[in-house]
């Protein structure tokens, strides 16, 4: 099992910038990818960015690319989700997610929430216009 715990979330407003943290602990050996993902009210869960554990390759979502930026500590087995120039639309529950693969590229498919098999409790961050 892994357990993962986000911090960092709070209310800004619109332009601010704001850092996400994700602690991972327990059996991190042989984590493969740490993602982020984002639910708002009455949307489904939404992928917005992952990173490799290995190599710290990373790819974004639609909505995260040139104003968010994913990084990776392994010696705090952490994960950091940076967040520049926030809109309003940006408003969500922000969660960390980790799975472990054999891959050494990312398939397509870990922009799913399903095909990840650990989550954290999520971390709200509201962005007043």
């Amino acid at each position: 099992q892994v357990q993962l715990v986000e911090s960092g979330g709070g209310l800004v407003q619109a332009g601010d910038s704001v850092r996400l943290s994700c602690a991972a602990s327990g059996r991190t050996r042989g984590t493969s990818f740490m993602g982020w993902f984002r639910q708002a009210p009455g949307k489904e869960r939404e992928f917005v960015a992952l990173i490799t554990w290995t190599n710290s390759t990373a790819q974004y979502g639609v909505s995260a690319r040139g104003r968010f930026t994913i990084s990776r500590d392994g010696a705090k087995n952490s994960v950091y989700l940076q967040m520049n120039s926030l809109k309003p639309e940006d408003t969500a529950v922000y969660y960390c997610a980790a799975t472990s693969t054999s891959y050494n590229y990312i398939p397509s498919r870990y922009v799913r929430p399903d095909t990840y098999a650990y989550w954290g409790q999520g971390t709200q961050v509201t962005v007043s216009s």
